[in-house]
């Protein structure tokens, strides 16, 4: 798992990521190629944390996980009971089998090859 993501639809979505600015004590820096995300700098958690506006979907959490072949995941994922939602360019948002939101994103993080597992197909 490579990142927690705090999704906030525009009615609450400001103040949503100053509480979590505060909650987690992180610096806030938004996205380039992606400026609805905003990244938590050292927050105070395990692993990443981000902020994104969703536009009228509602507000909710999902994961991120990574790996070094999503195609591979994406069909290891559906074989577990998990579905397709939507298909990106760099990611795919699936649903797990009570309907919880989570995506596929392809490995980038600086510490993949050392926290990464093989996982069989």
């Amino acid at each position: 798992m490579r990142t927690v993501v705090l999704d906030f639809g525009p009615d609450v979505h400001d103040q949503a990521k100053e509480f979590w600015k505060v909650a987690l004590a992180a610096d806030i820096r938004r996205g380039i190629s992606y400026p609805e995300y905003h990244v938590l700098e050292h927050p105070a958690a395990l692993g990443p944390v981000m902020v994104q506006l969703v536009g009228e979907s509602g507000s909710r959490v999902h994961l991120d996980i990574e790996t070094d072949d999503p195609r591979a995941e994406v069909r290891r994922l559906v074989a577990a009971g998990a579905t397709v939602a939507e298909e990106h360019d760099e990611w795919t948002v699936m649903s797990d089998p009570a309907g919880l939101l989570f995506c596929v994103v392809p490995a980038g993080s600086e510490d993949f090859a050392a926290l990464s597992h093989v996982v069989d197909q």
